[in-house]
């Protein structure tokens, strides 16, 4: 794969559209294709518009050289001079297989064949492939033009030298690649987890409010947005979905378990920003709760969420997840940490952050809250 290959987009939503932009940016010629003729014409629409406003703040001179760089087809026929598809489409398995084998008989011996999803086995999707060898994940993050990581997930059954290529291609897109296990969640939407789960469960057992434990992750912890004013911006839809399928494919490991709070805001229709109603409501006029600013409990939030964070790193790397720079680099660039969790570990110290999770689960009896070995071998140094 280099700069002359054809890059071929499965979906032009906003994920297959703005991995569309960010291709063809780079000098690629890009084939988007949707069945959809509307999304299609609206994708279309929507890449002409954001290039002509790179072009008018001076961020892009070559727009109309970029936009002559689409396709927009809606028969997959059109991948057959492809050298790499991305395919970005709804988050079902099934149905990725199915367009998986049927793209396969389309385009050349030598096309790579690459899914975004977040969250779903790259492996299982692989097994689709006569060719299984020659797939793999490529987990961009919303808004892909703008968000610099780029998960590279190889399969079981991925020829191992397309992963440095992989990697070499997305820096050549200015992209920030890591390389992860194939297991559920890859990196971020596994380590991320606890950020919503225990806030949530701060929330529900009326230790601090909404505002509170937001106020704390934010000023006391760095965050830019706090664990409920993100869940709402993210839409319930999409991260409520992401925790139940995290937690399922983990064979119901305790430490992923979805919330019944943010289930029911999703059976409600309430999902977030998007629809004016989540943890907080956002429509016009609305008066929005303030915080209670006790920084001796906002530190003990803080610090308990943080743990569990830590951990989550902590056990992915054990487990050969990703290295330690990977782990660090995803979370600060796929979803903009202030400072990687295992560097976080060093400078708190993994024996205060592993006696804050015995303390837990001293407490509660409960196995989301044991302490990953790494972390305990770690804080007997």
């Amino acid at each position: 794969m280099n700069s002359d290959t054809i890059v071929g987009i499965i979906g032009s939503g906003a994920m297959g559209a703005g991995i569309a932009q960010v291709a063809a940016v780079a000098g690629h010629k890009v084939v988007v294709y949707d069945a959809n003729a509307a999304a299609l014409d609206k994708a279309k629409a929507g890449l002409g518009a954001t290039l002509a406003k790179l072009r008018e703040k001076g961020k892009l001179a070559n727009a109309e050289e970029v936009m002559q760089r689409f396709t927009f087809a809606e028969s997959v026929s059109a991948f057959a001079a492809c050298g790499l598809i991305i395919e970005a489409i709804v988050e079902r398995l099934e149905i990725k297989k199915s367009v998986f084998a049927e793209v396969e008989k389309i385009v050349g011996e030598e096309c790579v064949l690459a899914s975004n999803t977040s969250s779903l086995s790259i492996t299982s999707i692989a097994a689709a492939c006569n060719s299984a060898s020659r797939v793999m994940g490529l987990h961009f993050f919303n808004p892909a033009p703008l968000m610099a990581l780029v998960e590279i997930i190889p399969a079981v059954q991925t020829d191992e030298a397309l992963i440095p290529a992989t990697k070499a291609l997305m820096e050549s897109w200015g992209k920030v690649p890591v390389i992860a296990k194939d297991t559920p969640g890859f990196i971020v939407n596994r380590v991320a987890r606890p950020f919503y789960s225990e806030a949530i469960r701060i929330y529900e057992e009326g230790i601090a409010d909404m505002a509170t434990i937001d106020w704390a992750m934010t000023e006391l912890g760095g965050f830019r947005m706090g664990p409920f004013t993100l869940m709402d911006y993210i839409g319930h839809d999409v991260n409520y979905v992401v925790t139940e399928t995290v937690f399922q494919s983990f064979f119901y490991d305790p430490r992923y378990k979805p919330s019944f709070s943010q289930k029911r805001l999703l059976e409600a229709g309430w999902l977030g920003r998007k629809s004016g109603r989540g943890f907080y409501n956002y429509s016009e006029g609305a008066a929005q709760p303030g915080p209670t600013k006790d920084e001796k409990p906002g530190h003990e939030i803080k610090e308990r969420i943080l743990a569990m964070l830590i951990n989550e790193a902590a056990e992915a790397l054990h487990l050969n997840v990703a290295s330690a720079r990977d782990l660090d680099l995803a979370m600060t660039k796929g979803v903009n940490y202030p400072k990687g969790l295992l560097q976080w570990c060093d400078e708190w110290g993994a024996d205060k952050c592993l006696a804050k999770l015995d303390a837990l689960y001293n407490d509660y009896h409960e196995d989301r809250y044991r302490a990953s070995i790494w972390l305990r071998r770690k804080a007997s140094k």
